[in-house]
């Protein structure tokens, strides 16, 4: 089962580098992983939910965004 969830990754002034989310999971984690560059960051956010998603937990339902966009 291939599932999917929305990934937010901001510039952080503070940590002086890219923080990462995932919102349907916000309730358990948050901030979930970081990143010095904005591709580090992502490429950490799809490894740690590869991890979530293998502890055979109740996972979040995905959010779906319909393509409304203009």
């Amino acid at each position: 089962m291939k599932s999917r969830y929305s990934i937010l990754i901001q510039w952080s002034e503070e940590d002086n580098c890219y923080v990462v989310s995932i919102p349907e999971f916000a309730d358990y984690y948050q901030p979930i992983t970081h990143g010095d560059t904005y591709d580090e960051a992502l490429k950490n956010a799809q490894e740690v939910l590869e991890m979530i998603l293998q502890d055979n937990v109740e996972l979040p339902t995905p959010n779906f965004f319909s393509n409304t966009l203009s």
